[in-house]
Order: C-alpha cells, then sequence, then structure tokens
C-alpha cells in the first residue's frame, strides 16, 4: 500500500473520529502532494511524497522554535502532535550511525577526498535514503567526514 493511499485512509479514519489535529495535518499533506502533482503533470512516487512529508515537518520543526521563542506553549503542543502525526507515515528513520556508515560507504566507493566532492556524494546517497533523513542532517553529515577526511 502507498502512502498517498495510508494517508487518505487515515485521512477517512480522523474524520470518523473527530480527531481534529489528525485532520488538520493529514488535509495539509494532501493538498501539498496534489500541487506537487499538478506541479509536475503526474503522480508522485514513494520518495516524493516522503519528501513532502519532510518538508512538513521541516515547517512544524521551525514553528516549534519560533513559538519557544515567543514562549508560546499552545503552539509548541499543537506543532509537537502535527509532526508525531506526520512521522507516523514516514518510514522508519536513520540513526545517526546508519547515517555515517552510509555515507563513508559511499565515499569510499567514489572515491570522494574532500569538501569539493560533497555534491557528488549527495546525488548518490539522497535517493538511497529515500525519506529516512532529512536532507540537511545528511548534509551535515556528508560535511562533517569529508572534512575530517574520512
Amino acid at each position: 500500500m502507498t502512502t498517498k493511499v495510508d494517508l487518505e485512509s487515515a485521512l477517512k479514519d480522523a474524520i470518523r473520529s473527530h480527531n481534529e489535529p489528525a485532520k488538520r495535518t493529514i488535509r495539509m499533506v494532501l493538498t501539498s502532494i496534489k500541487l506537487m502533482e499538478i506541479e509536475k503533470g503526474q503522480p508522485l512516487d514513494e520518495a516524493a511524497i516522503a519528501s513532502v512529508l519532510q518538508k512538513e515537518m521541516k515547517i512544524r520543526q521551525e514553528s516549534i522554535t519560533d513559538a519557544q521563542k515567543a514562549n508560546r506553549l499552545d503552539l509548541i503542543s499543537s506543532n509537537d502532535e502535527e509532526l508525531e502525526i506526520l512521522k507516523s507515515f514516514l518510514p522508519a528513520q536513520l540513526s545517526e550511525d546508519e547515517l555515517k556508515e552510509l555515507a563513508i560507504r559511499i565515499i569510499q566507493e567514489i572515491g570522494a577526498t574532500g569538501p569539493a566532492d560533497i555534491g557528488r556524494v549527495m546525488k548518490i546517497i539522497i535517493p538511497q535514503i529515500q525519506g529516512r533523513a532529512a536532507g540537511d542532517q545528511i548534509n551535515r553529515v556528508v560535511r562533517e567526514l569529508l572534512v575530517s577526511g574520512a
């Protein structure tokens, strides 16, 4: 079953159970997916849907950071709840160690030697991860490894 079908099914369940946070969050994600499909002119694959989910999670995380600065506990809890709902639709996230192992393997495979090779490594590693880690986290790990000379 695809993630989009899972999202649509979860939306129906949220509507039936009157779960407003889930209903609101899933509708936003499905709208983002639909907009991206219209933009591309074709249905999204699983990797693209995972990317949309990652983007939505990043938006919530930034909102939490802003709400913490403004000391808005209501917004923090609301965004936390939405974040948990989004996480349930993503594949299991890679741990920092698993991400490092994968990055080291790819760096060794292509013979990357320094920061100039970050783009080459990212081009190979991102499709292999497919939503199991955030892009900024991947970039940070790859950059650290290449700068330290893995």
